[in-house]
């Protein structure tokens, strides 16, 4: 396993917004968010990608575990860093969204543009043609979910 790490807290108002932490997997850069991706943090999400293409690195997954929110301003970059980096020659792929954030991607059919995982092996897994891929069933994680909530 690679390891290339280092931490970036973004800050609006002096509070901890955005942590975007960084690593490497088999030349696969990992960007873990944690926090909240608005309107205040979509520069900063976007200034790192850049960096990371910028040291060779065109293929990213975005580890949302722990994102807790997104408005539409964050989703729009999404989306401009996955064409950005598909102009590049590479790809974006997403893992561990939350709830509310499958919600989001279904809702704006951005689930059909994302490749979306469970597990960031299985992301970096779909970087290599050769291996075998457990993709991540949004339809079955909703209904898991609905389920949940008629038992609560």
């Amino acid at each position: 396993m690679d390891s290339l790490r280092h931490e970036v807290r973004y800050t609006g108002d002096g509070l901890m917004s955005l942590e975007i932490r960084d690593n490497m997997r088999e030349g696969v850069a990992i960007l873990t968010l944690k926090g909240r991706l608005t309107a205040g943090e979509s520069g900063a999400i976007r200034e790192k990608l850049d960096q990371t293409v910028a040291a060779g690195n065109a293929n990213v997954i975005l580890d949302l575990s722990s994102v807790d929110y997104v408005d539409s301003t964050g989703l729009g970059t999404m989306v401009i860093c996955y064409r950005s980096l598909q102009k590049q020659g590479g790809m974006l792929t997403l893992v561990n969204p939350n709830k509310r954030n499958v919600e989001l991607l279904l809702l704006t059919k951005l689930h059909t543009v994302f490749k979306v995982f469970t597990e960031v092996q299985d992301a970096v897994n779909s970087y290599f043609p050769d291996r075998e891929i457990k993709h991540f069933d949004i339809l079955q994680f909703v209904k898991d979910h609905a389920e949940e909530e008629a038992e609560g």
